[in-house]
């Protein structure tokens, strides 16, 4: 089993900035792919970025520019730099480790129970 425990979402104003952190543990052998989603009331989980452990990112057009993942492969911790926040970044976001490869299932995706970012105009 894998769990993944967040941490850093919160309310700020517009133009501001917050840190998200995503760490995972569990039994498991290695971590392909970590990153964010993210859910606005009345709509559906969009990609917000994503790193893979060679460090290939990938990025929703819309946070281009202001957002920025890293990861600590040591540490199986992503993190996402989120800066010139805008109201339309209000969502839960939710951490996603993909292509987890565990004693019982290689392949498996996983998902953190999301933390909440509201951004004020």
């Amino acid at each position: 089993q894998v769990h993944l425990h967040e941490s850093g979402g919160g309310l700020v104003q517009a133009g501001g900035s917050l840190r998200l952190s995503c760490a995972a543990s569990g039994t498991f052998s290695s971590i392909n792919s970590m990153g964010w989603y993210r859910q606005a009331p009345g709509k559906q989980r969009d990609l917000v970025a994503t790193v893979t452990k060679d460090g290939n990112t990938k990025y929703a057009d819309s946070v281009k520019g202001r957002f920025t993942i890293s990861r600590v492969n040591a540490e199986n911790t992503v993190y996402l730099q989120m800066n010139s926040l805008k109201p339309e970044d209000t969502a839960v976001y939710y951490c996603i480790a993909a292509d987890v490869v565990t004693p019982r299932l290689i392949g498996g995706v996983y998902w953190g129970q999301g933390t909440q970012v509201t951004v004020s105009s």
